[in-house]
């Protein structure tokens, strides 16, 4: 059974900057990878996402801050933070999709003073 292991997450401060990473114990013909969040009481989005190719994608609200990046031999994804703020405190998890779809224990974010 693959899993996917988050690291990278924890507390910051507004303005400064956090990396994730999260990698597959096992291999995956990934199609796509990404990373979406759950911030409490509201509904799971999409963060950023990368193609097999490299195409990425990012919500509007992290674009220009966040930078997704991913290692399809590794079969791990990345996502480099900056500039965050308290509204992107959040559990943020990884997701790969390839024959089936993997979901990552998730990591707290906290971006609080």
């Amino acid at each position: 059974q693959v899993q996917l292991v988050e690291s990278g997450g924890g507390l910051v401060q507004p303005g400064g900057s956090l990396s994730l990473s999260c990698a597959a114990s096992g291999s995956i013909f990934n199609i796509l990878m990404g990373w979406y969040r759950q911030a409490p009481g509201k509904q799971r989005e999409l963060v950023a996402s990368i193609t097999r190719n490299g195409r990425t994608n990012y919500a509007d609200s992290v674009k220009g801050r966040f930078t997704i990046s991913g290692d399809n031999l590794k079969n791990t994804v990345y996502l480099q933070m900056s500039s965050l703020k308290p509204e992107d405190t959040a559990v943020y998890y990884c997701n790969i999709v390839g024959p089936i779809t993997y979901w990552g224990q998730g990591t707290q974010v906290t971006v609080s003073t």
